[in-house]
């Protein structure tokens, strides 16, 4: 039985040298005048965040999870690392790129803009590092967007953690799956994943 996520741990504290807050537009400036070449980074909250470095865990869990959702979604619903318009308020200043988005249409129809929350049956982020900012930053700016869906694959942990039904800017359930158990998504509720597939031994 999938047991309730009580209380997310609280976002640290930022603290020592200012920061520069960073809009998407400022962004798009710097990506077109080639100073980001080589570097793959997300805006969130106005920071840019490094998505490299990934360990041998986390990259086999994220590949279990993508080939797991093509076989259930296909292939042209199903995308890795690609950016996502968030709620309007957020856009300006956020430009997250999940690890893995499933459309409810076919990915072609998106040929200049980015899916927005509504085109989204399922955002999944995998963490291993990261798992704090993913439960905390980044679940908050999907329910204000009212992603409807949303999991994050906890690689240390070896659980899932399923939020869903986001109301005033929180997911009003999060639920935490260990390894043994096993969760439909919403969209394709005979689908079942066990998240110990993701953890080979």
């Amino acid at each position: 039985m999938p047991s309730a996520l009580n209380e997310v741990p609280a976002a640290p504290v930022l603290s020592g040298p200012s920061r520069k807050r960073w809009t998407r537009a400022e962004c798009a400036s710097l990506d077109a005048s080639g100073l980001l070449d080589q570097q793959h980074l997300e805006l969130v909250e106005g920071e840019l965040i490094d998505k490299m470095g990934k360990n041998r865990p986390h990259v086999n869990a994220l590949a279990v999870m993508h080939a797991w959702l093509l076989r259930v979604f296909g292939e042209r619903f199903v995308n890795q690392e690609a950016p996502i318009d968030v709620s309007p308020e957020d856009n300006p200043s956020n430009g997250p790129e999940p690890d893995i988005i499933v459309l409810n249409r076919d990915f072609l129809n998106f040929r200049s803009a980015n899916p927005s929350p509504q085109d989204l049956h399922l955002v999944v982020e995998v963490a291993d590092t990261t798992l704090n900012f993913d439960l905390t930053v980044k679940a908050a700016l999907y329910a204000r967007a009212g992603i409807a869906e949303y999991w994050v694959l906890d690689v240390q942990g070896r659980r899932l953690i399923v939020h869903r039904h986001p109301q005033s800017g929180k997911y009003a359930t999060i639920l935490v799956y260990n390894e043994q158990e096993e969760v439909a998504p919403l969209a394709a509720p005979h689908a079942m994943f066990k998240a110990a597939d993701a953890f080979p031994d």
